[in-house]
């Protein structure tokens, strides 16, 4: 952790002095010398100093953090002169955490450079940042400046160098543990030594990349020359050199009296040596007169007095630094004077600018922030004040009062006597008495008569009640109240409360309206003003208007119209007042009581109601699972159905191929009814067997029922049949049958699953896939299919009719409820009444709309035919392509086509529909071009130029059968077949 922060506290180092050591070649030997210490890296200078901690001293780390984050936070912010030698605490920072600091500089009054020294870097601090810390934390660093041995920065050196040579050292020792083999000290502490981790000479590394230089050697006296140039060059301590030969003379100096007297010459010359700049230096006790011998004919008042010289040149100078001091602090002020002054007058002249400019534009703005408080008000009234004046508790309160469930009268009297019915069973049980217990037997069926007759009453008149309707409106009323307001108080029940509320719901709302009336007054006032004032303005306008009395005026309606907005914005805004709250919440825990208390009531009615319906009410899941072991039951028998199909058409295979007298031989089998019916009639299946459910809204003159088998849902359509019937049943269906077989999907006609006849009743059961509203009346009536669908459909529902006829089967009753879209663009054909003979009467009831699909000779009694199933069809699709547009028909009742504005091929193909049908066949529909070429396509390429011109000649063909037809018309021999 504490490396961690070191490596945050790293700032940009300055350019150091080179530093050589090569004059030290030889040292004395002494305890210090290659010791060997174990320390991490935590902060680097350049490339050849940085900064670490002993590993021993981790626990020390840690205890100092703890004790500056116990003392910091409270102690005193330094002032006054800071003490470069003293510790303080002082807040990182990038992580706001306090360390032990000294202070390398003062840079203002504010500011302070500072060295962390516990970590080695340095941070530019404000004085409100560094603190003082108690004496027992006033000891040494933990970190200690370290130089690799040997290694100096080489002159000229570029900054980016410098900077590189400082990531690679850094990558090297930082948060590393690394040795450190002590070679010398200076006298500020750095620690000369070798660095090594592991194996890797580190020293050697930084040599190797040319980020340092090793030392050059040089003469003592550059030394000396270098540290005279030099003075804040840090002097060595403890080197291992040998002790000089004037190191070993008798304590004697140079400037020790000889054996006779001292002239004051001697001591003249030697001050004057001292004051030439000679590096030897007197302290001020050596001119004390102890130092003299008793002979010198110096006298001891010419000592005196030079010695008070001495002291007054001491306070002068210290005197004369004093003034200096408050000499430049005085300059910074004034300076920051004249600075705080330029800045005061700066912003006086922005000050000015900006109320010119605010002058200039002061009543665009007044206006802008008006329209800004009316939106703000406008949204108020919408939503908040119903709130805050209980317009939703006096809702509430008039929904509990108007419809408040109140005790349904049978239920007393139902509770008399199952409390009568309740002890007549319990004298039952506690009679020993044989004789008596028949009088009580008797006397509880007599009670229990009239129980049953109560629960009777009691159960119509609560089917009469809408309880759940009741129950739903209680707990929604009840959920929105609790989300405005939150939980009620318990154990209120008084009338009084809601008298006070609505004494207080009348004040405020009385005070409101007065509020709101008089801002509505006040911005139609500035409403007129504004109407009026556009006459000032109008150059059209000739009468003549005073200004003063239109314009003059806007400055009273603002201030009015302003304060009328403000005063009720504030109203509305403002924090309701205890008392206030006080008479809301006790209204609403009131409110919330009366819900709770009719809820209860109605779970009790509820509860009795469910006790007196006596009926075993069977487990739900119970009932579940037999429902799914019924389906599985039921589609477990369709499973052997579809299997004993698969058996008969085996036999009808051996019918056909080697055993025709098999159906004769065990007619019990119902063989040749299953041949006749073309492989579609079951003798296993019964209409009981389904789950069928009534679909009213489909059922006709036969009815419908709904099931589902194998996951598909299917259609049970009823015949009554009779022995004749029965047979065109079964013939009718297989001729069907068959021809949807040949092509199957691509014969455009619904398919048929099953025909079963009902073995109780005369009742014959076709099964069919139902599409749910998938009829073309279904689809028109939700979403209508457009023109490109409606061609694709019917295109579908043309191959199926050519199916038909092909198969030599009429339909006869083609409609909008038996022609299928399938997924919006595949149209089937539906199923007919298969107990119709073929020259069988169409249905009258043939009609689209308007528009009567029964072809003229269907109405004038021929029977169905191809053509008439055409004209049908004609109908349907001029149905689908005009939509909900009127018809008019002729005389007749054929529609006419030329009012409608239609695609020529469509238009084409409905004059061949409904007005020359006999010259028209279902598969030339198929392919009729309408179909082929779907609008906007360009013409047939050559490749299909034999098909194209084959297209031509029947429409040639169409439209000249048309022109004879409306030539007859004309003549009045028109001809429908």
């Amino acid at each position: 952790m504490a490396q961690q922060r070191g490596r945050k506290r790293s700032a940009g180092p300055e350019r150091p002095r080179h530093a050589c050591f090569s004059g030290i070649a030889q040292m004395d030997e002494d305890t210090h010398y290659n010791k060997v210490e174990d320390v991490v890296g935590s902060h680097v200078e350049d490339a050849v100093t940085f900064w670490a901690q002993s590993i021993s001293r981790n626990k020390d780390i840690m205890k100092i953090g703890c004790s500056l984050s116990e003392v910091c936070p409270h102690a005193n912010s330094v002032f006054g002169n800071l003490d470069p030698k003293k510790i303080y605490g002082g807040l990182f920072s990038e992580d706001k955490c306090w360390y032990r600091c000294k202070v390398l500089k003062i840079i203002s009054d504010e500011k302070c450079l500072v060295r962390y020294i516990d970590y080695g870097n340095t941070e530019i601090l404000n004085r409100s940042d560094i603190v003082e810390i108690p004496l027992d934390l006033q000891f040494s660093s933990v970190a200690k400046k370290y130089r690799l041995w040997g290694l100096q920065i080489p002159s000229g050196q570029e900054v980016t160098q410098f900077d590189q040579g400082r990531t690679f050292l850094g990558s090297l020792i930082f948060e590393k543990e690394i040795k450190m083999r002590i070679k010398a000290t200076y006298q500020d502490g750095t620690v000369i030594a070798q660095a090594e981790y592991g194996s890797v000479d580190i020293g050697e590394e930084v040599a190797k990349k040319g980020f340092a230089e090793k030392c050059r050697l040089t003469s003592s006296t550059n030394i000396c020359e270098e540290k005279k140039s030099d003075p804040g060059q840090l002097v060595l301590r403890n080197l291992k050199s040998p002790i000089p030969t004037w190191g070993h003379r008798s304590n004697q100096s140079a400037f020790s009296r000889p054996k006779g007297r001292l002239s004051g010459r001697m001591i003249l010359d030697s001050k004057n040596e001292n004051d030439a700049g000679n590096h030897v230096t007197f302290p001020k006790d050596s001119l004390a007169v102890g130092d003299f011998n008793l002979g010198s004919n110096v006298s001891l008042a010419k000592i005196k007095q030079d010695q008070k010289l001495i002291e007054e040149n001491e306070r002068l100078k210290t005197e004369k630094e004093v003034l200096l001091e408050s000499y430049k602090t005085l300059e910074s002020k004034v300076e920051q004077t004249i600075q705080e002054l330029q800045q005061e007058k700066a912003t006086t002249m922005d000050l000015t600018k900006h109320l010119e400019s605010t002058l200039k534009t002061r009543v665009g703005t007044r206006m802008k922030n008006l329209a800004a408080k009316v939106e703000i008000l406008k949204e108020i009234r919408r939503v908040n004040i119903n709130v805050r004046f209980g317009n939703d508790l006096s809702d509430a309160l008039q929904v509990l009062e108007e419809e408040c469930f109140t005790n349904p009268a049978s239920l007393t009297e139902l509770e008399r006597i199952w409390a009568e019915y309740s002890l007549a069973q319990e004298n039952i049980q506690i009679c020993e008495n044989v004789n008596e217990v028949s009088i009580l037997i008797a006397r509880r069926n007599e009670v229990q008569q009239k129980l049953n007759m109560a629960v009777e009453v009691f159960i119509l008149e609560v089917d009469e009640l809408p309880l759940n309707k009741r129950l739903k409106t209680l707990q929604d009323l009840s959920t929105s109240l609790e989300a405005v307001y939150g939980k009620a108080k318990e154990g209120l029940n008084s009338e009084e409360i809601l008298k006070k509320f609505y004494d207080w719901k009348c004040d405020k709302r009385e005070e409101f309206t007065s509020v709101r009336s008089e801002t509505e007054v006040s911005l139609q006032r500035l409403v007129g003003w504004f109407q009026n004032t556009v006459k000032a303005f109008d150059l059209s306008v000739e009468e003549p208007l005073t200004s003063e009395d239109t314009i003059g005026v806007i400055d009273e309606i603002l201030e009015k119209t302003e304060s009328s907005v403000c005063k009720e914005l504030e109203i509305s805004l403002i924090e309701q007042g205890d008392a206030d709250k006080e008479i809301i919440l006790n209204t609403y825990s009131q409110i919330l009581q009366k819900i709770r208390l009719e809820e209860r009531l109605i779970a009790t009615v509820q509860s009795k109601y469910k006790d007196s319906i006596e009926l075993d009410d069977h487990d739900g899941s119970e009932i579940e699972k037999i429902k799914q072991e019924i389906t599985d039951l039921r589609n477990s028998v369709f499973q052997e159905v579809y299997r004993e199909q698969e058996e008969y058409e085996k036999l009808n295979s051996l019918v056909h191929k080697w055993f025709p007298e098999l159906p004769l031989l065990f007619p019990e089998i119902g063989l040749l009814k299953y041949m006749k019916s073309g492989g579609l009639l079951t003798m296993s299946l019964e209409r009981d067997l389904l789950d069928a459910e009534p679909m009213k809204e489909l059922s006709g003159k036969r009815p419908l029922v709904c099931s589902e088998v194998n996951g598909q849902i299917i259609l049970l359509k009823g015949y009554c049949v009779d022995v004749d019937t029965e047979a065109r049943v079964i013939q009718r269906t297989a001729a069907y049958h068959r021809a949807w077989r040949e092509t199957k999907e691509d014969s455009g006609l619904l398919p048929l699953i099953f025909l079963f006849l009902c073995k109780s009743d005369p009742m014959a059961y076709l099964m069919v896939p139902y599409y749910p509203r998938a009829n073309l009346s279904a689809v028109q009536a939700s979403v209508p299919l457009t023109s490109e669908e409606a061609l694709k459909v019917m295109r579908g529902v043309a191959q199926g009719l050519h199916t038909l006829h092909k198969a030599d089967i009429i339909h006869g009753s083609l409609h909008q409820n038996n022609v299928f879209a399938l997924n919006r663009e595949q149209g089937i054909v539906g199923d007919f009444d298969f107990t119709k003979s073929v020259n069988q009467r169409a249905s009258v009831n043939m009609m689209v709309g308007d528009l009567s699909l029964i072809s003229p000779e269907l109405k004038m009694g021929k029977p169905a035919s191809p053509s008439s199933d055409l004209y049908a069809y004609g109908c349907l699709l001029l149905w689908l392509s005009v939509q909900n547009q009127k018809f008019e028909t002729n005389e007749d009742g054929i529609p006419k086509v030329d009012q409608f504005h239609l695609d020529d091929n469509v238009k084409s193909l409905l004059y061949s529909l409904i007005y020359c049908r006999s010259s028209m066949t279902a598969e030339q529909v198929w392919n009729a071009e309408c179909f082929l070429v779907p609008k906007g396509k360009s013409p047939p390429n050559p490749e299909k130029d034999t098909e194209y011109t084959q297209y031509k000649e029947e429409e040639e063909l169409k439209t000249e059968n048309l022109n004879k037809y409306k030539e007859k018309t004309r003549n009045g021999e028109a001809n429908f077949d």
